[in-house]
């Protein structure tokens, strides 16, 4: 216990090992390690990490990148003396501190984790790894992925990972993208069966131990009641019957062949999106964190017991190895053989329905109407959930820059439809064109599950193959319990000349009232109809956040129109948003929006507010923001304010003000420093009048012209922090010009 002078004194001259183990010491003496960690990772890294201003943390954010720089083998420990520490085991020690990790092209970072001699580290990652992402990946061996499926079972089944992420991978790999994707959702084969990667799990096998011990209790339990049953044996026995039936229904799916035991089940060649048999089918194993996709009564899965000749096959089966390493793969993907176009309509007359059109089709029906659905061949990588047992699953799942094809799209479908604990869906420039029908399928299973938990999906491509506001009435249909919504393209594909009005599909589907709350909408260059997006909004009466991006106004009346239509159907409204739509002639309306007394957040980003105004639109936006209370955040970023303009938007704060405004974003104004200083100057003179009070608190200042005087930047921007929180960057403005005047 030294004194805190002698314990800050001490403190730098420790190696990172001595550096841990005196933290409870310093924290004790009120003396604070985060500047020696922050030094370090200037020493050790030699880098600027993005977002510094927010790290709240140095010694985890040191340690997190320490550990994954050590694993990738782009750091070396004897770099540093205070690395370079006999006690120290670098994965070991800050393994603890990992909430993140990233493995990339051979994943050879997974076969380091699930090496016998890092043992401990793997299990320190299981109880501190929430987001695990894959990058980069590039097509590895048959170890690698035993090693990827040992670390996906620990981190994920029997782990606290909540978040998967996977990005850049042009070319993927068909059977290792299901095999993470099935794995995250919780699908995997039984414990015992993870013996042919090494050992089987123990945890695993504590669990079979634990569920065997209360059988062998309910059993004997049943026998001492039998005697008491008598005469109604025969009605027990019936109603057992009854029970083993609809399960076998269940699992089975339509037009199934009796129930047999998954473990021994050989899969088919071919598997079609039938989320009705993947629902049942799944829910046979539990563990403690499990995500039960459809309970089982006890007394019927008692009754659905193997024939003892059929299990003893499969215990000589999942005792000895494989005689091939494919055949476990074989197992697990199906590869097809033969056409798969009878399967397809088997199903689809199984329905009971025609689903040509997937719009119309019944919750939960088959992903089989659609032409993206439609695509004949094999299907290596349709992973067979038949022969799979449920543990637990992540929550969020986030997939860019990865083609996915129909096949692909079908596999992520079927996993979807009976995902319950899956949260959040982020699909970015998966090239899914028509191939988004699959996938809104199996969401639209899961939406009727009655432990559904989905609430968020964003999904962003280059092309569009119907409008914008199509698809966002569509998706709303299928899945009216969503908070989140953000649909985004940059260019549009579909047929010239087409209108919502044209495709009835969706158009003219009702939309059953939703729990929307943010509508995020980005238009590749579409005009904005409001009478079409009328019915979302109708529908949506919990709408809070609506942000519009890159669309046109057809006509001037356009905006005043959907201006009405907000203020009537969305009273809970609170932040709107415009980015890159052309509002210099719509001055009125941008008056209007600013007066408006439920908004607290409006954002003008790049919307040409300036181009063609007047003085008096200024004066009047001042005078408009200052009577408004209730606005909190003005964001004009990229509106060419200038500095005459952004020395006028301080009389916002007048001694007259009864504003509340607490953010001013004017990034990206063409602001010099010469125009900061001023506006600062004039700020400060209103805050003396007002007694040195003012609701101000945060301003941006991102790309600007800054660099021009350094000096006096560096003035205005000291006494600016003297009154608000003040985020700006160092951006060469020079550079910048160059880059714009080169592609003009």
């Amino acid at each position: 216990a030294l004194p805190g002078h002698l314990l800050r004194g001490l403190l730098p001259l420790l190696t990172v090992f001595h550096l841990e183990r005196a933290e409870d010491a310093a924290r004790r003496a009120g003396v604070s390690t985060q500047p020696i960690w922050r030094k370090l990772w200037d020493d050790v890294m030699k880098t600027r990490p993005p977002n510094s201003e927010s790290i709240t943390c140095w010694r985890k954010k040191f340690l997190e990148t320490f550990f994954c720089n050590v694993l990738h083998g782009v750091l070396d420990v004897s770099s540093d003396w205070r690395l370079n520490d006999r006690h120290f085991s670098p994965l070991l020690h800050s393994s603890p501190h990992v909430s993140q990790l990233t493995l990339c092209n051979m994943l050879r970072g997974a076969v380091e984790l699930t090496a016998e001699h890092n043992h401990k580290v793997l299990e320190n990652l299981a109880g501190s790894l929430r987001i695990l992402k894959f990058q980069h990946l590039l097509s590895c061996d048959q170890s690698v992925k035993r090693s990827l499926v040992l670390l996906l079972h620990r981190l994920i089944h029997h782990g606290s990972v909540s978040q998967v992420s996977m990005c850049s991978w042009p070319v993927p790999d068909t059977v290792l993208l299901v095999l993470i994707l099935s794995m995250s959702a919780g699908f995997w084969r039984s414990g015992s069966a993870l013996a042919y990667y090494g050992s089987p799990c123990g945890l695993c096998r504590e669990e079979d131990k634990a569920q065997s011990q209360e059988s062998a209790q309910e059993g004997a339990e049943r026998g001492c009641n039998a005697e008491r049953e008598g005469s109604g044996a025969e009605n027990q026995k019936g109603s057992l019957e009854e029970a083993e039936a609809r399960m076998n229904s269940v699992l089975s799916g339509p037009r199934s062949p009796p129930l047999r035991n998954p473990a021994c089940e050989e899969t088919s060649s071919e598997v079609p999106c039938d989320h009705t048999s993947i629902q049942g089918g799944s829910s046979l194993r539990s563990s403690s964190e499990q995500l039960s996709c459809h309970p089982v009564p006890r007394k019927t899965r008692r009754r659905l017991k193997p024939a003892v000749g059929r299990k003893r096959r499969c215990l000589r089966r999942s005792r000895g190895h494989y005689a091939d390493p494919e055949d476990l793969y074989d197992f697990v993907f199906t590869v097809a053989r033969e056409d798969n176009s009878g399967l397809l309509d088997k199903t689809r007359n199984t329905a009971g329905e025609n689903t040509e059109n997937w719009t119309s089709s019944s919750p939960g029906s088959p992903c089989t109407g659609h032409a993206g659905c439609k695509k004949r061949g094999g299907h290596a990588g349709i992973f067979s959930l038949k022969a799979a047992h449920r543990f637990r699953s992540v929550s969020t799942l986030e997939l860019f820059s990865i083609p996915l094809t129909g096949e692909t799209c079908r596999a992520l479908s079927n996993l979807l439809s009976s995902w319950v604990s899956l949260e959040n869906l982020v699909l970015s420039y998966n090239g899914l064109h028509a191939n988004i029908s699959c996938i809104l399928s199996g969401l639209r299973a899961l939406s009727c599950h009655p432990e559904c938990r989905f609430r968020v999906l964003r999904v962003s491509d280059m092309f569009s193959h119907m409008p914008c506001i199509e698809l966002v009435r569509c998706v709303l249909s299928a899945l009216p319990q969503l908070h989140t919504l953000s649909v985004s393209f940059d260019l549009k594909n579909h047929m010239e000349g087409s209108r919502p009005e044209e495709n009835p599909s969706c158009s003219e589907a009702e939309i059953p009232e939703s729990c929307l709350e943010v509508l995020e909408i980005r238009f590749p260059r579409e005009p904005l109809h409001t009478m079409f997006l009328l019915p979302v909004l109708k529908a949506s009466k919990s709408l809070q956040q609506l942000s519009l991006d890159s669309a046109t106004l057809p006509c001037p009346q356009e905006l005043r129109l959907l201006l009405e239509v907000l203020k009537e159907y969305t009273p809970n409204l609170k932040k709107l948003s415009f980015h890159d739509v052309n509002l210099a002639e719509h001055q009125k309306e941008v008056l209007l929006l600013l007066q408006d007394p439920s908004l607290q957040e409006i954002t003008f980003s790049f919307c040409r507010l300036f181009e063609s105004s007047t003085a008096e639109f200024l004066s009047e936006i001042i005078s408009t923001v200052k009577r408004n209370s209730s606005l909190k955040s003005l964001k004009l970023p990229g509106n060419r304010l200038g500095n005459h303009r952004l020395i006028a938007l301080a009389d916002i704060f007048s001694e007259d003000s009864s504003s509340s405004l607490c953010q001013l974003d004017v990034s990206s104004n063409c602001i010099k420093p010469d125009g900061l200083l001023e506006f600062t100057k004039k700020l400060e003179g209103h805050i003396q009048q007002r007694g040195g009070q003012i609701p101000f608190t945060h301003l941006r200042l991102f790309q600007n012209w800054l660099d021009q005087d350094a000096e006096t930047a560096q003035e205005a921007l000291r006494r600016l922090r003297a009154v608000c929180s003040v985020v700006s960057d160092s951006w060469d403005s020079s550079q910048a010009f160059a880059d714009y005047i080169s592609v003009m």
